[in-house]
């Protein structure tokens, strides 16, 4: 079962909440070696168990992680993004990554569920200086049963390592189409394959948190 968030340990949680950011810093004891931003689905908010978990566990390995809210989560509090504004939040993908750079010298690693890993690989795509390294969740490589629909354009112009944690019934895309898109990739990727797992990792039946933390750090290798 996915675990329950918590913040006991070694981690303490933070409100960040700017003009321009609305999320919490999930801190680790110590000096952060890294920082990491997270951000959710089109369906969620920063509050989702997922991000809540992940944080916890990139924290209690040292590095300092934000879960965030899109701009389209802040302007409205439930319903979908709107395609037209996807821009929007690309542009809130960048002041989250810019919050860590102030609190954080090291490397940035950026990501998101779903949605929000999409919008933040376009982002990467765009701009390789934003971040050291990217985390998709569940990402949404077609709509479910269209799989001539692939959003897989932008994929070759990210140069940084990327981690793929994807459900083996995910049906916005099967296994094999996952590592046909993470070929594209220009930069070193891992695909971390979630057991009998749909879209929502949440409700996984083991828990991938920790592997999804051990594969990213093995990733950046010798950088953090």
């Amino acid at each position: 079962m996915f675990p329950k968030p918590g913040y006991g340990g070694l981690v303490s949680v933070e409100l960040l909440d700017t003009d321009i950011v609305h999320g919490h810093l999930h801190i680790p004891d110590g000096k952060p070696r890294g920082a990491i931003a997270l951000t959710h689905g089109a369906g969620s908010n920063s509050d989702a168990k997922i991000l809540q978990v992940m944080c916890d566990r990139f924290a209690e390995r040292g590095l300092l992680a934000l879960r965030y809210d899109l701009p389209f989560r802040r302007r409205k509090p439930k319903g979908p993004p709107q395609p037209a504004r996807a821009a929007e939040d690309r542009s809130g993908v960048a002041d989250a990554a810019a919050a860590l750079r102030e609190r954080h010298t090291g490397p940035i690693l950026v990501g998101g569920v779903s949605y929000g890993g999409r919008q933040t690989s376009m982002l990467v795509a765009e701009q390789s200086e934003i971040a050291d390294a990217l985390l998709l969740l569940s990402y949404p490589l077609h709509p479910p049963g269209k799989p001539e629909k692939a959003r897989t354009e932008h994929l070759p112009g990210i140069t940084v390592p990327t981690l793929f944690v994807h459900g083996a019934r995910d049906p916005f895309g099967t296994l094999d189409e996952v590592r046909a898109a993470a070929a594209l990739v220009a930069g070193p990727t891992t695909l971390l394959e979630v057991p009998a797992a749909g879209h929502d990792l949440s409700r996984a039946k083991t828990d991938p948190s920790d592997a999804a933390v051990t594969a990213v750090l093995d990733l950046l290798g010798d950088s953090l």
